[in-house]
């Protein structure tokens, strides 16, 4: 049958007036119908029986894996029974379990971080690796050719994909397809940890560098670390990277064990601050930008709701982020009401955990 091209849209006829818009965004299936908008599965893994008409049960059902049947479960007139052609969709999909990570808590100005082992955070996709297969925060396969992942080891890593500075979208696009493509040569796999490893971050970083050292990984490099020297030092370098187009710098306390969950021994130092949000409508444009996005009506976990207009490309103003997908959006600060200020767009997150619109939460 006939795929929708990346980058592409097609109208299909529903029960009312206006048909229906199905898109393919860098290999994520999205449809305006409200079958689709409303389903709590992460946007790259919802179906619709618009999307099978017209891409194919098989086709659909490759696509998403062993969650192919629950999506079709929640998709009208869809059969249910199909298996996934792809077996290795099918053996990489997540039991939805969270992985280990460690988190960071962001800095106040009250840790003197001198002797702290200082990295440049970096502006990609976090990556467990289990010792078989990546995974993000929430728990969700990331779909890494094999050729990117044959030389990595059986225990675990954790990491971040990244395709480099200012391109954290483009980096998304590439990690949430699931056809293995090989835009995957665009990224790398920079390792920052060996959760495992029961010893100190000193140890466990030099642990890092000697596998990649050892195998040297085509697609994988150890994250360098240097020794912060004070306050001075660490707004210097915050500076420098921040002046390259990277996103600030990560804080690691010497000696310090690897801990699952919030730990005040990582800590993140940005000038701007950053938050998640969920879209829940499209403001059209005017002037330059009329018939297409002017602005993406969002809503904080809180219920505050707000526009993000600034940071959006043309591309993704013409092809906005579906309903109910979540954004990364940066902002100097909040106002007396709690809304942000000069928020400026980031990207679609796919690691991050959905969550209900604040009218419906009130109603439950």
């Amino acid at each position: 049958m006939a795929d929708i091209p990346n980058g592409g849209q097609v109208e299909v006829k529903g029960s009312g007036a206006k048909p229906y818009i199905l898109k393919n965004t860098g290999g994520v299936y999205s449809c305006s119908c409200p079958a689709w908008r409303n389903q709590s599965e992460p946007i790259e893994r919802r179906t619709c029986k618009h999307l099978r008409k017209v891409r194919g049960d098989d086709a659909e059902n490759a696509r998403l894996g062993a969650a192919a049947s629950r999506a079709a479960a929640s998709a009208p007139n869809s059969p249910t029974n199909r298996v996934a052609t792809s077996k290795r969709a099918s053996s990489a999909s997540s039991d939805g379990k969270a992985p280990p990570v460690l988190l960071a808590h962001s800095w106040e100005n009250d840790t003197d971080l001198t002797g702290w082992w200082m990295s440049e955070k970096l502006d990609g996709v976090r990556a467990y690796w289990d010792g078989t297969r990546f995974l993000s925060r929430q728990g969700n396969p990331f779909y890494a050719p094999d050729w990117f992942t044959e030389q990595l080891p059986d225990y675990p890593l954790d990491g971040e994909l990244f395709g480099g500075r200012k391109k954290f979208q483009r980096t998304v696009s590439i990690v949430r397809r699931q056809d293995q493509s090989d835009d995957w040569k665009e990224l790398a796999f920079v390792i920052f940890d060996a959760p495992s490893l029961d010893a100190p971050f000193e140890d466990r970083i030099a642990h890092v560098q000697q596998f990649v050292d050892d195998v040297a990984p085509s697609y994988a490099e150890w994250l360098p670390h240097e020794p912060c020297q004070g306050v001075q030092h660490l707004r210097s370098e915050l500076a420098r990277v921040e002046g390259l187009g990277g996103e600030g710098l990560m804080l690691r306390q010497p000696g310090s064990r690897y801990e699952v969950g919030r730990s005040y021994t990582l800590l993140k130092v940005k000038s701007f601050h950053d938050d998640e949000a969920r879209v829940i409508g499209h403001q059209p444009g005017a002037g330059r930008h009329k018939g297409r996005l002017g602005a993406l009506e969002v809503e904080l976990r809180n219920g505050t709701r707000f526009s993000v207009g600034t940071g959006l490309s043309d591309a993704e103003r013409g092809n906005p982020p579906p309903l109910g997908s979540i954004i990364t959006f940066r902002y100097q600060e909040l106002s007396n009401d709690g809304v942000p200020r000069f928020p400026s767009y980031v990207g679609v997150r796919i690691d991050a955990e959905p969550w209900e619109p604040q009218a419906q939460r009130k109603r439950s």
